[in-house]
């Protein structure tokens, strides 16, 4: 996997400029171009700060799969922060409420 290439198709799907890129990530506009300039491979802290950016994990960023990512927005990070505080008998009864909503 060409990481630079996979970071530049990203930025191509979203419409994000390097600035933009920096600005959500938190990273210098120097260290965002010269991963893109001079074909420099980021770190994994680097990596891990534009990941946050584009809403991803680092396995997601790795991952094969070249299907749709599942982005969390606020609504689903408000969802699972939420699920994450429950017992486990509370999210079974969540879940079997899910499905049947579902149905």
């Amino acid at each position: 996997m060409d990481v630079n290439e996979k970071l530049r198709k990203m930025l191509t799907n979203r419409g994000w400029t390097e600035y933009k890129m920096s600005k959500y990530s938190g990273l210098s506009e120097s260290t965002i171009g010269n991963i893109f300039s001079r074909n420099t491979v980021p770190s994994i802290a680097t990596l891990e700060s534009i990941c946050k950016a584009f809403g991803i994990t680092l396995s997601q960023f790795f991952a094969d799969d070249d299907g749709e990512l599942v982005e969390l927005n606020d609504e689903l990070k408000e969802l699972f922060n939420d699920w994450m505080t429950l017992s486990r008998e509370q999210k079974k009864a969540v879940s079997q409420l899910l499905k049947t909503m579902n149905k």
